[in-house]
């Protein structure tokens, strides 16, 4: 959120420009806890890199590849998973470089690195998961650690204009070991780290010293450090945000000095949430909504909300769901917790909603049917209906059911009403009424002695297929160039409701001749009948006579009849052979003409 750093720092401005901020790595401020909010970065220091060009995903900007730099370092105390999480202002754009490394002077490449510009206004940038929820590309994937492993942490910003950062460490680690994940021994430090403390915490400073004769403590709260009156002993209870020093008085003179900065957070209170009721469509909840009711009058700019599906998840503040949550389950709890946003050790999860899913109707029947006949009926609509549900066709009608004899859609709506919801499911199916494909006619037209074409007539036009002989069937009625011989023609009804079959026979023949004894075409004759059994080729004049008949072993007509030259005309034919059955039959389609030419 855009400004989320600049309240805090007009909350703690007076402090935080006394926070420590180290820009070089020599100098890199060792931390074993989340840190306060600093009070942001001015210059690199020294060239930590010495003049290279990149580092990992860092590249020089205007000649080196810091601009505005803060170096910390942290070393592992146990072993597992291991992540941390920048905080800033949402409107500014901060980079990070991880290394593991005990040599500021071999830094090496770094195990994390993070570049990408921050023109989605994140919160955060850092390793393992935004705390938020959100899908984050300025994270990088966890760390997994083992015990005393050093890593120096560079966090640079462009700008010399930033309101600073805290560091927040996640992941397993600290929930297994939460007072030793890091190890505090690399802090050389009497008062220790920088606290980052809830404002419900009791915070005291130890300057335990052996040999020590009396002890002095000061306070900064921004104008310089003034001594705190009456406080001589080794404890101090810190009561608010500042920075503090204790002088350890020692008989020899070699007194001790030492300062730390105590932060105070505010702790946040999670509200009652109420239960939210929704349909189980697989439509996502949009859990952003709840946060209102969580924060109550608590600004969304110090605290976060989110939401987990276990109360454990909800304390440990890990696997936050999506806030565009789609339920899995008829009931879930959705367990709540409020974290500020400057420490993310400061929240509250005593708080959970449930969310009531009401089950939309489930329709089984099929959305397409299919119906033959001259007269056809059907009856479509779920057959095992609900008596909880409320039925409705686009026909008006209220029943599950609905018989219907014309084809078209036809839509149902069924409503399942339960806590104050009409949830509903719309469903059509589309009827088609069909009868069985049905051949009327053939026809074989032939352009010369083996170019032909076959055309499919139907009694009645529908959603047809054609097929010749064993092949794919073809949406086309017209067959091209068969072969001479026997062939089943099929007109199948796509809708399912029967099919049509037909043998035909293809011949192949000259659509003239010319019996002038000049040896070209003197006789006529028919291809392809020796592939028949016992075929009996006979020819007509105009007027049905029948003048001549070849079998399969004739060698053509020569044009006469009885030894007369018959004249120029057209003559028609027929074809009989006995079927694959063995009976003798015509064949049915093979009715043609040719031409005698003189």
């Amino acid at each position: 959120m855009r400004g989320l750093l600049l309240l805090f720092f007009s909350l703690l401005f007076m402090l935080t420009c006394f926070a420590q901020v180290a820009p070089d790595c020599n100098n890199a401020i060792p931390i074993c806890n989340n840190t306060p909010i600093n009070a942001g970065t001015n210059g690199y220091g020294v060239d930590d890199f010495n003049g290279a060009s990149s580092s990992g995903c860092f590249t020089q900007a205007s000649g080196t590849i810091e601009t505005n730099s803060a170096w910390y370092r942290f070393r592992t105390g146990e072993s597992g998973q291991l992540g941390f999480n920048i905080g800033h202002d949402s409107g500014e754009d901060w980079d990070f470089s991880l290394y593991n490394t005990t040599d500021c002077g071999n830094l090496g490449e770094p195990v994390r690195c993070n570049y990408f510009d921050n023109s989605d206004e994140s919160d955060f940038i850092g390793v393992g998961v935004d705390p938020s929820g959100a899908d984050n590309i300025q994270y990088e994937d966890w760390l997994q650690v083992e015990p005393g492993q050093d890593y120096y942490l560079l966090i640079n910003n462009f700008s010399n204009n930033n309101s600073g950062f805290s560091i927040q460490f996640s992941g397993t680690i600290f929930v297994e070991f939460p007072n030793s994940a890091l190890d505090c021994d690399i802090i050389d430090n009497l008062l220790g780290p920088p606290i980052i403390a809830c404002d419900d915490d009791n915070v005291v400073l130890d300057a335990t010293t052996e040999n020590a004769i009396g002890y002095e403590w000061y306070i900064d709260l921004g104008t310089g450090y003034q001594r705190i009156q009456n406080e001589i002993g080794p404890q101090l209870s810190v009561a608010v945000s500042a920075m503090y020093r204790v002088l350890v008085l020692r008989p020899m003179g070699n007194n001790i000095i030492s300062e730390t900065q105590v932060a105070y957070a505010p702790s946040p209170v999670t509200y009652e949430v109420q239960d939210v009721n929704a349909c189980f469509d697989g439509t996502a909840i949009d859990l952003s909504e709840k946060d209102e009711e969580a924060l109550g009058d608590q600004s969304p700019f110090e605290f976060r909300v989110t939401y987990h599906s276990s109360v454990e998840d909800a304390i440990e503040g890990i696997e936050p769901l999506s806030k565009n949550y789609i339920p899995s389950n008829l009931s879930e709890t959705i367990f709540v917790r409020t974290t500020s946003l400057e420490n993310g050790n400061c929240f509250d999860a005593s708080e959970s909603f449930e969310i009531n899913s009401v089950e939309l109707p489930k329709l089984n029947f099929p959305t397409k049917i299919y119906e033959c006949g001259e007269a056809p009926v059907a009856t479509i609509g779920e057959e095992t209906p609900n008596s909880a549900y409320k039925y409705e066709w686009s026909t008006g009608e209220t029943t599950p059911m609905l018989t219907v004899d014309q084809g078209g859609i036809y839509t149902l709506s069924v409503t399942n009403a339960e806590n104050a919801l009409q949830c509903v499911t719309i469903k059509s199916v589309e009827v088609i009424f069909s009868k069985p494909a049905v051949i009327t006619d053939i026809s074989i037209e032939y352009e010369d002695d083996l170019a032909n074409t076959v055309r499919v007539f139907v009694e009645e036009e529908g959603n047809l297929a054609y097929q010749l002989d064993e092949e794919e069937p073809q949406d086309s009625a017209a067959f091209k160039d068969l072969l001479p011989g026997e062939h089943t023609i099929t007109a199948i009804d796509l809708n399912g409701c029967g099919n049509d079959s037909k043998k035909i026979v293809v011949l192949g023949f000259p659509k003239f001749f010319t019996p002038n004894a000049d040896g070209v075409n003197d006789t006529w004759h028919v291809a392809g009948l020796s592939i028949l059994d016992n075929p009996i080729i006979s020819i007509y004049d105009r007027y049905g006579k029948l003048l001549h008949q070849l079998n399969k072993n004739s060698k053509g007509w020569d044009g006469s009849f009885n030894g007369v030259l018959l004249p120029e005309s057209d003559y028609w034919f027929k074809l009989s052979y006995t079927d694959s059955s063995g009976q003798t039959t015509n064949a049915t389609y093979v009715n043609n003409h040719f031409t005698l030419k003189r």
